[in-house]
């Protein structure tokens, strides 16, 4: 029956049908190939999506719509344009840094990609050329679910239960996500020296980054108040989601004052439609965890692991293959809810830390994004700039192959993930 049920999700999932009724479909077909009645399917549904912390997903995409409307996009660029724009290459670091301010509002790469694109890429392919300057942005907008807060480590804590917390994860991205900038950052200049890109942006003044510090300064401050809400216990996530909106809206009518009340209805619907689909796969996934479950394939799962290996880092090795694979072909969402809460307990049996294994998980499936045929950031910059996908892919591989060089690191020596969640607590 689980053998059923995952070709079923396969199946139909990578022949293009929407995610979640493909997650449907596989679930309705281990109900047939079970003895398990049907009205077992509502209950179940309606137990999944009935949690508390599964709020976190449409306050904290409510927050990012509502920063994106009111002009925060601007005010980092100019921040970012004012410290690096000078340099070699320099509209590629700003976009950079701009997707790193943008990653501590929103959270996903999604949006952030759509962010970039249609702000910087006009730009930037007039002085770059268009290949390098969308894989800038891809690159750029995967900094969304890895420097916190992060949507990707929410639905993963959410389906790893209590073993993992919210603020644990969003910790334990900060500091592999400071080194992702950097090294970025250091491919953009290699490119551009080779290149020869010209200089753009006005020559560096301490008064204009000070102007520039000054005009953001209100920015940022909405992740120090939110993250650091968290992890100091002040609030839960949940709440520190609903906080970040109504500091989205301050910001937007009383600040920039460039939120409008008639943008609220688009931002909401957005909101909802993303919401929903998250919300439908957790449902319907939720069926086919307990098909799996019911049938024992975790624990056959983990005696087949078992018999491979007993060392740790093989199955991380072994979990990082299968991921790479995956994010080559689902979508991250059903990649966690799926797979989830299969290899997460495996991990616990095998002694892993719980944080450094999500951690490298949420990393792989990130990475995913980037990757064809079915990298999620590559089809939303594609469509931005109207580069084919295999165009895109050619300029965009230094780096995917940067991250997945960082993954391995994270992985040989967890002390880059866990030291600051250890400090504080986790």
């Amino acid at each position: 029956m689980s053998l059923l049920v995952i070709l079923v999700f396969l199946g139909i999932a990578l022949f293009g049908m929407p995610l979640a009724l493909s997650l449907g479909l596989a679930a309705i077909g281990g109900l047939i190939a079970s003895d398990v009645e049907f009205n077992l399917l509502p209950s179940r549904m309606m137990s999944a999506v009935n949690a508390f912390p599964l709020m976190t997903i449409p306050f904290f995409i409510l927050a990012g719509e509502l920063m994106l409307k009111a002009g925060m996009m601007e005010r980092l660029i100019d921040l970012a344009n004012t410290i690096v724009g000078r340099m070699r290459g320099g509209l590629g670091h700003v976009t950079v840094l701009a997707g790193m301010g943008l990653s501590t509002v929103s959270g996903a790469a999604v949006a952030d990609a759509s962010a970039l694109g249609s702000t910087l890429l006009p730009s930037l392919k007039k002085h770059y050329g268009v290949g390098f300057s969308a894989a800038i942005c891809a690159a750029a907008a995967n900094l969304g679910p890895i420097i916190p807060p992060s949507g990707a480590m929410i639905v993963y804590a959410f389906m790893a239960g209590p073993s993992v917390s919210v603020g644990g994860l969003f910790m334990a991205g900060i500091v592999p996500g400071i080194i992702l900038v950097v090294g970025m950052l250091v491919i953009c200049s290699i490119i551009a020296h080779k290149r020869q890109f010209p200089l753009t942006g006005e020559p560096f003044s301490f008064a204009a980054v000070f102007r520039e510090l000054k005009r953001s300064i209100i920015i940022f401050m909405m992740p120090v108040i939110v993250i650091g809400g968290i992890v100091g216990g002040a609030f839960t996530a949940t709440e520190g989601s609903a906080i970040a909106v109504i500091y989205a809206l301050a910001i937007g009518f009383f600040i920039t004052k460039k939120l409008k009340i008639s943008d609220l209805p688009e931002a909401l619907i957005r909101t909802a439609i993303t919401s929903s689909v998250v919300g439908a796969m957790i449902a319907f996934a939720s069926v086919v965890t307990y098909m799996l479950t019911i049938d024992m394939l975790p624990h056959k799962l983990l005696a087949l692991i078992q018999s491979l290996t007993s060392d740790p880092l093989a199955y991380l090795m072994l979990v990082a293959l299968v991921l790479l694979i995956v994010g080559m072909f689902l979508e991250s969402n059903a990649a966690y809810i799926m797979l989830v809460p299969l290899l997460h307990p495996i991990a616990i049996k095998f002694g892993i830390d719980p944080l450094h294994f999500g951690f490298l998980f949420v990393f792989n499936l990130v990475i995913g994004m980037l990757t064809p045929p079915v990298g999620v950031v590559l089809f939303v910059i594609c469509g931005v700039s109207g580069l084919k996908l295999g165009e895109l892919s050619r300029h965009v591989w230094p780096f995917i192959a940067f991250m997945y060089a960082l993954l391995l690191v994270c992985m040989f020596f967890p002390q880059l993930v866990l030291t600051l969640p250890r400090a504080l607590g986790y």
